[in-house]
């Protein structure tokens, strides 16, 4: 069974302490400079929320408080590096562009992936849910979505993605996925073997960029399913 969470919004629409990622998301959703955190218990947010933003938003890990889940494979790639050295300004965010994310159940399990604009959180195109598949594998093909998508339009626009292997797989034209190939996993497949081709026969200006959870939050394409 999943953990409860509770999220602090310290400046969005209605500030306050909330049970759910879909409540957090409304307060924050095209708030500009929104600043939220999640943590594990009641106790922890409502002790953070009276003591400000100020002192834990943007510091990654403070107590049993984190703005991503601990061993979460999408933040992979911190190391030991410290929370401060983590911390990015939300004024580097670039608004006029699309966030991915990926929601599952089960590693593997079934698989939907979306794309939302980043300053409205408003749904631009959603996929799924595909009958089996892994995390890694929905958050490339949903890159690789959101690139086709922006070639038709003639947009230049930015991509945002948590997953760092996702990103790399796309920068290489390859899923590297380990993922067994059988008729279980023949939807997801075919779809990957598509994304593949397109990446090999397409070209793009779109910058692809690493959404910092640590810093900023989760991903505004978050299914909340953490």
């Amino acid at each position: 069974m999943a953990k409860s969470k509770y999220y602090v919004v310290w400046e969005g629409h209605n500030p306050g302490v909330y049970t759910s990622w879909p409540e957090c998301q409304k307060q924050t959703s095209g708030y500009k400079d929104g600043k939220y955190k999640s943590y594990e218990s009641r106790a922890d947010a409502d002790k953070a929320y009276s003591e400000g933003w100020k002192k834990h938003w943007g510091q990654g890990k403070s107590g049993t408080g984190s703005s991503s889940s601990a061993g979460n494979s999408r933040t992979a790639g911190y190391g030991k590096r410290t929370a401060a050295s983590t911390s990015i300004s939300m004024d580097q965010i670039d608004y006029d562009s699309i966030s991915v994310d990926v929601g599952t159940r089960g590693n593997p399990g079934p698989v939907e992936y979306k794309g939302v604009d980043t300053r409205t959180g408003q749904t631009i195109f959603s996929c799924g849910p595909i009958a089996k598949g892994t995390n890694n594998m929905g958050e490339f093909l949903a890159i690789v979505h959101a690139l086709a998508y922006l070639k038709r339009q003639g947009s230049s626009k930015t991509v945002y993605s948590d997953s760092e292997n996702a990103l790399k797989w796309v920068r290489q034209k390859k899923a590297a996925s380990t993922l067994v190939r059988d008729a279980s996993t023949a939807e997801i497949w075919e779809l990957v073997d598509r994304a593949e081709q397109w990446l090999r026969t397409n070209t793009y200006s779109n910058k692809l960029l690493k959404w910092e959870t640590r810093s900023w939050g989760e991903i505004k394409a978050d299914y909340g399913r953490k």
